[in-house]
């Protein structure tokens, strides 16, 4: 049952508490149809962070908290230049496929009559989000080397800057009655997009679409105000003509309603969102063991080149079958693995003795069933082979080569209250992402001994 009883700062717009805002927002909320319960309420008291929604009465799990009609969902189709971007989506495709919706929100915000002004005031200060893209990237490398997100935040600066100048500059240039000079920015932009990364929402594909484009993001009004929690109370339903938020869990009154973003590992929480959820009560969380930390490991173990031609020739044959790649990570969680398949493979080609690799490869990868005993649910490591369990048990360790402190360093800061409440925010969020991912690599290192 998620409640407030351990106050943690979770990604909630940032406000002072003016009440000003939240009336001005919820008339506005009446005049567009968006129904929020009578049971609900959006506050700043009893929240964990910024605004928050709060039951006002105790809610049953069915119940609906709100409904937001399609027409008040601000996206490319709904903004007041939807003609506009829809004619010119040609120019406007790219790699994240947000620029459209980027370009609605540039052009809303400093429309003086934009419908959508009284749903602005409650976003957070665009110059206070916490995201590690804003962070200087001395500080982001000391605090989160080993983790991925200082690589990952590299890539999102590459592409936004790319595509800025690219496509969305050149377009809003192309355009100056629409957009003032105040919006062509390239800070505002960044902003704009580490606001759509932390508050949008995407209507999941049907069944038989799946092999269609994913759906743009939406800007969901209400919605995007919950908190998150990976053991959530409430849920997004999507409908032809509303989404709707439902109760998933019994709600006590006075207790905050919390959504939740998905199953997010605490890397990709303080990467997307700017913030984390403390150990131990992120059950989503992971650690990454790259896939060419594994290649070194068992190159490791090789004497002879003939050796080490021969495990190359094994590697590029997990690439043909697609089970590993020079970008690609293995995945672990703290029940299981979640990239089994390709894991159990990789020992299996690495580790298995020539011979039967020269038989494997004929057969590209076929004929060879799955068995019980090779499974990576946690509780089954222990009883691997001995040289899966050996391979494994090296990558771990060469994975914890790659922070900048041991778990000892962290636990110690972790258990001194006084020394962790003098750490700054960004200190004690980068600690619980280094601290939970270095659990779970220790927790196999103690299966595979």
């Amino acid at each position: 049952m998620a409640t407030q009883a351990k106050r943690r700062r979770v990604a909630g717009p940032v406000g002072c508490e003016d009440p000003a805002p939240v009336a001005g927002f919820l008339s506005w909320c009446r005049r567009v149809g968006l129904e929020l319960s009578p049971k609900v309420a959006v506050s700043q008291q009893g929240t964990v962070a910024g605004y928050g929604m709060v039951a006002r009465e105790s809610v049953q799990p069915g119940e609906l908290l709100f409904a937001v009609p399609r027409a008040a969902v601000l996206s490319q189709h709904t903004c007041s230049i939807s003609g506009l971007l829809e004619r010119e989506r040609g120019a406007l495709q790219s790699q994240s496929g947000w620029v459209p919706l980027l370009l609605a929100l540039l052009h809303e915000l400093q429309a003086p009559a934009s419908p959508w002004s009284p749903y602005f005031a409650l976003w957070p200060e665009l110059g206070r989000l916490e995201h590690p893209m804003f962070w200087p990237e001395e500080e982001r490398r000391r605090l989160l080397q080993g983790t991925g997100v200082p690589e990952a935040v590299e890539k999102d600066l590459a592409s936004i800057r790319s595509e800025y100048y690219s496509i969305v500059l050149p377009f809003m240039e192309a355009h100056p009655d629409l957009f003032s000079p105040r919006v062509r920015s390239l800070e505002l932009y960044h902003q704009l997009v580490a606001l759509v990364m932390a508050y949008s929402f995407q209507e999941p594909l049907e069944e038989e679409e799946d092999e269609k484009e994913p759906n743009s993001p939406l800007m969901v009004p209400a919605a995007d105000i919950l908190n998150h929690l990976a053991n959530h109370n409430a849920n997004l339903e999507y409908s032809p003509n509303c989404l709707r938020m439902v109760a998933t869990q019994p709600i006590p009154k006075g207790h905050e309603i919390f959504n939740t973003y998905g199953q997010m590992a605490n890397w990709q929480l303080i990467h997307m969102y700017g913030f984390v959820e403390p150990y131990p009560d992120n059950t989503d969380d992971t650690a990454d063991i790259q896939m060419v930390t594994v290649r070194e490991a068992a190159l490791q173990g090789t004497k002879v080149e003939a050796e080490r031609l021969l495990l190359y020739e094994r590697w590029d044959f997990l690439c043909k079958l697609e089970m590993v790649g020079e970008e690609g990570a293995f995945v672990i969680g703290r029940e299981e693995v979640l990239t089994e398949e390709e894991l159990t493979t990789t020992l299996k080609v690495l580790c298995m003795p020539a011979e039967e690799f020269r038989e494997f490869k004929d057969q590209d990868g076929w004929g060879d069933d799955k068995r019980e005993e090779d499974s990576l649910t946690i509780t089954n490591i222990p009883k691997l082979k001995a040289s899966w369990r050996q391979l494994l048990r090296d990558s771990v360790l060469l994975t914890l080569q790659t922070y900048a402190t041991d778990l000892k360093t962290e636990q110690d800061l972790l258990s001194n209250k006084e020394v962790y409440a003098k750490l700054s925010w960004r200190e004690q969020q980068a600690l619980q992402v280094r601290y939970g991912q270095k659990m779970i690599l220790h927790q196999l290192l103690e299966l595979t001994s």
